[in-house]
């Protein structure tokens, strides 16, 4: 499951319900006290209830004074698991209960009543649902309610399997055909509801929350609660393993227990008939592991400086994105850092950061962070920021259009710090080629060390412009008030009519060290060489240097393997996402096998070589 949205209601500073969208990597800025941690708090609280945990006093003041008492934290969820177990027997859908929101997705709101000094959670779904009479309340009904709703209204006995509640609900919904399906929120503590939201209960994904203020004691948690991840990761992923151990303990016990009962019968028959071992929870086996860092000298972890302490947690964050990366079938997680500019180097700060990028870019794992510092707000890509303000009346107030954000960064925060600030703006048309870049200029610098490697250079940060916004952003200059001089690369993509040759022009008619080019090739794919590509995906393939590689790939990739359907014979958006995951290996694994030799060859003319010094020229 991913994290689609938080809406967050009556929750400190959060009157008004405000709905925050979420990428896989989701950065929220903002002065001191905005409101940046309290959306990564809610989202604790809606989670875990554990690092933070709720109290009477988080209800917004105002909402107080309104005689409103109830805290409202809703989250909404994507990419949902295919089936829903309620009915062992009989796997159902969340679509086939109506228990999706009118855009198919998972709406889980928890409602937390002020009452009680600790409020206690009340779990709703939020879901597209019959109002129609006898078809608003099935879930709550227990079997026996259920088959005789059924007799009531008349359905055919022979239209459902009377021991499954989900086939008494279908059917009962489709004899009512006409369901007035509208937006409703159901309880999920009771009857079937309550065996729904424990099975989606398992598919949600693990939240992590690193917080910025800490005390150093034993149990430092910027220690720890990476050790606690890690282990609750390794949990799951040896879940099966860890079920088959629980399976043959409860077999040993009832064993034990039946041998126990033989030997009692043999003494006197009449003092039992049976012994059956009650188990009244599953282990918690992470309470089984308790683990502690110590560095050279066996020196504890938590002795050392801040600095140091938050590095353990940089390069756990490091090694997450490499482990994950590599990994299909890891467990859905979402990482959240409060201000991870605390205590580091600048240099450091970089690297924490394309750390960041990198582990959202892997499977299943979103992250989100939060900062006060404009510097590392120009690190990270537009459309993953997020602005996080007050108005007038007080109110939260969330930014995230990617046209103004930038521009209201830094006139609210000011521009970008020395020694953070570039001197270089590379404006690309999106993260594909950030990712090329990143890899073959670390290349180019091995062999021509006078040439930057631009992966881990602080002179130069590299900005997405997306193809679809890039005029705007050439024509209105929203980068300007960063006064950083910006270097541009656009795809050709049409040697007979370029379509960023206008932007193109511009750029450069700006001046001073402002400059900008166009691939001399269709695309920056094109520069990747045939064999590169045969040593991830298996195949030869030919291109020359305006055909559409990554259309190329996908399909040949679609036609070797086992049973696939004619390329000509699939839908343009199946096509679409396999052209779209083929584009983002050739720029990921892809690129990574260049060598000096395969650059040479795809790239006889120098292109990229020249753009590499080009850059080297504005920054030196």
């Amino acid at each position: 499951m991913r994290l689609k949205t938080i809406k967050i209601k009556n929750f400190r500073g959060y009157r008004l319900e405000t709905a925050i969208n979420l990428n896989d990597l989701t950065a929220f800025v903002g002065i001191n006290d905005a409101g940046k941690s309290t959306i990564l708090e809610a989202l604790e609280i809606f989670f875990n209830n554990n690092v933070v945990k709720i109290e009477r006093d988080d209800l917004n003041v105002d909402a107080k004074i309104a005689g409103e008492n109830t805290i409202e934290i809703t989250c909404v969820f994507t990419n949902l698991p295919s089936q829903l177990i309620i009915d062992a027997a009989s796997p159902t859908t969340l679509s086939n209960e109506h228990l999706l929101n009118v855009n198919g997705e998972l709406e889980i709101k928890k409602i937390f009543p002020c009452t009680a000094a600790s409020p206690k959670e009340q779990v709703y779904i939020v879901a597209n649902h019959p109002t129609s009479p006898n078809g608003q309340d099935l879930l709550m009904l227990k079997r026996q309610e259920l088959r005789e709703r059924a007799n009531e209204i008349g359905v055919p006995i022979g239209n459902y399997n009377g021991n499954l509640n989900s086939s008494l609900r279908d059917a009962i919904w489709n004899h009512i055909g006409n369901l007035n399906v509208a937006i409703t929120e159901i309880q999920v503590d009771k009857e079937d509801t309550k065996k729904a939201w424990d099975y989606i209960s398992k598919w949600m994904p693990q939240f992590a929350l690193f917080k910025s203020d800490r005390e150093s004691n034993d149990g430092d948690k910027e220690v720890t609660d990476p050790m606690k991840i890690a282990i609750n990761l390794a949990l799951s992923e040896l879940q099966q393993e860890l079920t088959g151990i629980q399976q043959k303990v409860m077999e040993k016990a009832i064993d034990v227990a039946s041998r126990t009962l033989a030997k009692l019968q043999e003494m006197n028959p009449a003092l039992a008939n049976e012994l059956t071992p009650n188990f009244k929870s599953d282990p918690k086996w992470a309470g089984l592991f308790s683990l502690t860092l110590s560095s050279d000298k066996n020196i504890p972890i938590n002795k050392r400086g801040s600095g140091v302490r938050r590095l353990i947690v940089l390069n756990f964050f490091r090694a997450e994105a490499e482990r994950r990366r590599s990994s299909n079938n890891s467990q859905a997680i979402i990482y959240a850092f409060e201000e991870p500019e605390n205590s580091q180097h600048p240099n450091h700060q970089k690297m924490l950061i394309d750390a960041f990028k990198e582990l959202a870019d892997a499977n299943n794992t979103q992250v989100m962070l939060t900062t006060h510092n404009p510097a590392l707000a120009g690190l990270i890509n537009e459309p993953d920021l997020r602005f996080v303000s007050t108005d007038l009346t007080g109110s939260v107030v969330v930014l995230d259009q990617p046209q103004n954000i930038l521009r209201t960064i830094a006139n609210t925060l000011g521009m970008l710090p020395e020694p953070l600030k570039p001197k270089l703006l590379i404006c690309v048309e999106g993260p594909h080629d950030i990712r090329f870049l990143n890899t073959i200029s670390a290349l180019i610098n091995e062999n021509r060390p006078d040439l930057p490697d631009i992966s881990n250079d602080t002179r130069v940060a590299i900005f997405p412009l997306g193809g679809g916004t890039l005029k705007d952003w050439v024509t209105h200059d929203y980068l300007k008030s960063l006064e950083i001089p910006q270097f541009h690369l656009y795809d050709l993509d049409d040697i007979a009519n370029p379509p960023y040759q206008p932007a193109r022009n511009i750029v450069r008619a700006k001046g001073g060290n402002n400059w900008a080019e166009l691939t001399n090739k269709r695309e920056i794919e094109n520069y990747l060489h045939p064999n590169a590509i045969n040593a991830v995906y298996g195949f030869n393939i030919a291109f020359g240097e305006m055909d559409d590689v990554p259309e190329l790939v996908a399909m040949n990739q679609h036609i070797n393997s086992p049973g696939a359907n004619p390329w000509a014979t699939l839908e343009d958006d199946k096509k679409k996402k396999k052209i779209s995951a083929a584009k983002k290996r050739l720029n990921t694994d892809v690129v990574q096998q260049m060598t000096w030799e395969y650059l040479q060859l795809s790239d006889p003319n120098g292109d990229i070589i020249s753009w590499m010094e080009m850059i080297r020229d504005r920054i030196t």
